[in-house]
């Protein structure tokens, strides 16, 4: 079989912005062309799937929150940004702590994906929260709004894929929960 690595002569930084920085690579084909791509380089992120076992059965804890991007509310796991330095696990009890005031006993990680390897370097790890507490208090960060909700295993399973269940890497996250209870 063909070796089909391309390889990377130079990389030049264009934006330098708060969450993430946009380059130019030069790379090489496994026919020796040079070409250019736009790579975008952002720091790991962390998404909870919390799940709270009440006297009404199993409940996903979601927050709601408004996207900039596709100018919409979300209804999402909780999740976010790794801080520089941060292993993976620490990331999720931090944001899960931070934007739900839970948290865990027991956290598992899942999986692990790219969230679109053809423009982007950076790593979403998933995982599983159980025996949850609540401390009462969200440390939310100062741009954050969101509001914690509690949501049937059913109802987010109906209704992935449709508002407000809208972040594909919410489709992600559900679709390693499924396959971690068989």
């Amino acid at each position: 079989m063909d070796d089909l690595s391309w390889n990377e002569e130079s990389r030049t930084k264009i934006i330098d912005a708060k969450i993430f920085s946009l380059y130019e690579s030069s790379c090489r084909s496994p026919h020796d062309d040079v070409r250019l791509f736009t790579i975008l380089d952002a720091p790991d992120w962390a998404i909870i799937i919390p799940v709270l076992e009440t006297p009404h059965g199993q409940k996903f804890i979601m927050v709601r929150q408004w996207r900039h991007g596709s100018r919409s509310m979300s209804l999402e796991f909780p999740g976010g940004v790794f801080e520089p330095g941060e292993n993976p696990q620490a990331a999720a009890a931090r944001e899960l702590l931070e934007e739900t005031g839970y948290q865990a006993r027991s956290i598992q990680k899942i999986g692990e994906f790219n969230p679109n390897p053809a423009i982007m370097t950076n790593t979403t790890h998933f995982f599983l929260a159980q025996d949850l507490v609540n401390t009462g208090s969200q440390r939310l960060d100062p741009d954050e709004y969101v509001h914690v909700e509690l949501v049937s295993t059913e109802e987010v399973c109906r209704g992935m894929g449709k508002p407000p269940f809208i972040h594909a890497l919410m489709g992600s996250a559900l679709a390693l929960y499924t396959q971690t209870r068989g």
